[in-house]
């Protein structure tokens, strides 16, 4: 197919998602809809079922995927037992003097359990579930609530340890540690422009915050702030067996669960009716999210036998651009990508074509790692295909277009991050040195 019929098929498999989702059909059936309607397009008889069956297959059997129903189990224990409410009995004390307040914790939360994760799905699912409904009976701003989640949900693929990150790291041929260790620093940046955006908005708008609670002393503080002990000794026991090795990501989510059902037996807020419902809550949102993985997965496939993201790639190549000027459209490529395809899907679809040309250019392949990482999160809060958009929209109750609204901002705040690192690259490139300085 010449580059004018990919353009079309692309456009047109773009507005049949958009019609799909606006008509009400579920995220998953319409990703599998638009994936048999990309498969028409592609000559050679390939056998849809055999392709979707195959795929389905391959998503579901994944042993790194097994830690996403087990953190969204640990997610729903805490919220069932009042946990993440002693959580945010604990914070509030502290970050009262902050503008935002409480919604600093939506960051400092997908910070920590991204840490744990390594998946972005994962940590926005899981805290969602405490914070949203915490934020919205304390009446906290649902729109930036949602929107703050979704961007900083994406931190799960930027901490350290990262599924993405190894899979580039893969694709790449580099160090996964080095990319491990370059991720740190832009992980810090992302944090401190969310909760700096939050700080602005919440002045800007002190009609939409709560009533600021009563100041405590410095004792009453420390009293309301045990309550931040077992879910710390929580979070310290389950971040200390991955990092010394002891456990994978998905044993370490094991930990987790094990962890939240000891702290709430403990706690005496383990009841056979919290514990029956934090199994069937956890069960039916990780059937929607595997849903919409073979939804996305499928889809990611018959765009790939299409050829269109290694055309736009091919196009890009032969534009003969500028170090900076070729980051941008890179940029600009991702970003269109992003609406169609997941972000595994589009570096494994992608690196063969612009590694190349990004080493001729000369850009260190770590450095560039973080960037399609970066790029990557923006995928995960781009419609129609943006997987965190359809998380919240599930949590929440709201519709795809007012969440993907909500995250706008974030997205652009990761535009900025962009933008830093490639302007200051020692900002990646620092502990990757220090650790090998050869």
């Amino acid at each position: 197919m010449d580059a004018l019929q990919l353009v079309e098929i692309a456009g047109l498999i773009l507005v049949a998602m958009l019609l799909l989702l606006a008509g009400g059909l579920w995220i998953g059936l319409a990703l599998l809809a638009c994936g048999w309607l990309t498969m028409q397009f592609v000559s050679g008889g390939i056998p849809i079922g055999s392709v979707l069956a195959t795929n389905a297959w391959s998503n579901s059997a994944s042993w790194t995927l097994a830690a996403l129903p087990l953190f969204v189990w640990m997610g729903e224990i805490l919220f069932r037992t009042k946990l993440s409410e002693e959580l945010f009995r604990g914070l509030a004390p502290w970050l009262g003097w902050l503008p935002g307040r409480l919604m600093h914790v939506n960051v400092i939360g997908c910070g920590v359990f991204g840490s744990i994760s390594g998946s972005s799905a994962a940590t926005t699912a899981m805290v969602a579930k405490i914070a949203l409904p915490e934020l919205k009976k304390r009446g906290y701003d649902e729109m930036v609530s949602l929107g703050s989640l979704a961007g900083a949900g994406t931190l799960g693929i930027l901490i350290p340890p990262s599924i993405t990150m190894v899979v580039y790291a893969v694709a790449a041929n580099v160090s996964i540690i080095q990319i491990f260790l370059a991720g740190f620093l832009p992980s810090l940046i992302v944090m401190g422009l969310y909760s700096g955006y939050i700080a602005v908005w919440s002045l800007l708008h002190p009609e939409k915050m709560p009533p600021k609670p009563p100041k405590m002393s410095f004792r009453e503080k420390l009293k309301e702030s045990a309550n931040l002990i077992p879910v710390t000794l929580l979070i310290i026991l389950v971040f200390a067996t991955l990092l010394s090795g002891v456990a994978s990501a998905t044993e370490c989510a094991a930990w987790g669960v094990a962890g939240s059902l000891a702290i709430a037996a403990w706690s005496r807020n383990l009841t056979a009716r919290a514990f029956y419902d934090s199994i069937m809550g956890a069960m039916r949102l990780t059937t929607m999210i595997m849903l919409i993985l073979t939804g996305a997965g499928f889809m990611s496939i018959a765009m790939g036998y299409t050829g269109i993201p290694n055309a736009l790639a091919t196009w890009v190549d032969g534009l003969n651009l500028s170090p900076y000027a070729l980051i941008a459209v890179l940029l600009v490529m991702y970003i269109l990508l992003g609406t169609a395809l997941d972000g595994l899907s589009m570096i494994v679809l992608t690196t063969v074509v612009v590694l190349p040309m990004v080493q001729q250019a000369g850009f260190d392949l770590v450095w560039f790692g973080i960037f399609l990482v970066l790029v990557v999160e923006m995928a995960e809060v781009s419609p129609p295909v943006g997987f965190n958009l359809f998380v919240l929209q599930t949590m929440s109750g709201r519709d795809s277009l007012t969440v993907a609204k909500a995250s706008l901002p974030f997205f652009f705040l990761l535009v900025v991050t962009v933008a830093i690192i490639t302007v200051f690259p020692d900002i990646v490139m620092l502990l990757p040195r220090l650790a090998f300085p050869n």
